[in-house]
């Protein structure tokens, strides 16, 4: 397949409703925010639910469409312990830049850095040395062509927090009674409006290989963001895709600035929007999935 001809700029408007888009792990699992009060979804989340839509893709005879190097434990395909244990058994001691671009989308797509010590190595007074005449492991750094901001809240959200209990009984007590209910808290957004943006460069797309299919399929996918990602936090329908905004400049270094096309799109509060003219260059728009 040939490389990515044209540059691409993107953005996607999503709407929560009574969910919490992402969890701050250092603030108790409250929605994230900034400084602000602006609602956040960070890209590493975003990259997860693209890497997870991937991972349910199938064909005609039910195989996996494409191959996804980081998984999530919860929805692992194969039986990997590590990365490193998952490019070894793909790749058989064969891992370049090249052959790791071949056989992953999300390495060719964000890029990856693979930094694995030498099976040589050993640990001696706590730290990583090499058996003589080994090597010291392998670290190929890719550049990815597709980047994605983090989503921010159109305005200042405001984060509702609800006790819980937990009244089962967990496990068997000495005296043979229940054991004590356990307490917990739920959070959530009440409404909000996010927008995030991303760009995908031909240039960085020639060193990994990200065609114009692998384009198609992100395209694809951005609509359908949400579907299958229901958990207690974010349950079924809270969170959706409104718009996708695909801009195809044509050329491959690009009519107008990804700044300046981002800009373009003013995005309100319930979700409507407005796009100011560039010349030559209009959005393809795609209703959420």
């Amino acid at each position: 397949m040939a490389t990515l001809e044209n540059k691409i700029d993107f953005a996607v408007i999503l709407r929560a409703t009574k969910a919490n888009p992402n969890g701050d792990p250092l603030n108790g699992n409250r929605p994230r925010i900034d400084y602000d009060g602006y609602g956040e979804i960070s890209d590493v989340c975003i990259k997860r639910k693209i890497r997870d839509r991937l991972m349910e893709a199938k064909d005609g005879q039910g195989n996996y469409k494409y191959s996804v190097f980081v998984q999530c434990d919860e929805r692992k395909v194969d039986d990997a312990k590590s990365l490193k244990d998952r490019a070894d058994k793909a790749l058989k001691d064969k891992l370049t830049l090249e052959s790791a671009c071949k056989q992953w989308f999300d390495v060719r797509a964000f890029g990856q850095v693979f930094a694995f010590k030498s099976a040589n190595s050993k640990k001696k007074k706590g730290e990583e040395v090499s058996e003589p005449g080994g090597d010291t492991g392998v670290s190929i750094p890719v550049r990815g062509p597709v980047s994605v901001h983090s989503a921010f809240s159109i305005e200042p959200i405001h984060s509702e927090s609800i006790q819980i209990t937990k009244s089962v009984n967990s496990e068997t007590t000495a005296d043979g009674k229940k054991s004590s209910d356990t307490m917990g808290m739920k959070h959530r957004v009440d409404k909000g409006v996010y927008v995030f943006y991303g760009s995908i460069n031909p240039q960085l797309a020639e060193r990994t290989g990200f065609s114009n299919e692998d384009a198609e399929v992100i395209k694809s996918i951005l609509p359908k963001l949400f579907e299958n990602d229901e958990s207690s936090a974010r349950p079924a329908g809270s969170m959706e895709v409104l718009k996708v905004y695909w801009w195809n400049h044509g050329c491959k270094a690009g009519k107008y600035s990804s700044a300046k096309v981002h800009r373009s799109l003013t995005v309100n509060p319930d979700g409507s929007y407005s796009i100011s003219d560039l010349e030559g260059l209009n959005p393809e728009i795609i209703d959420g999935f």
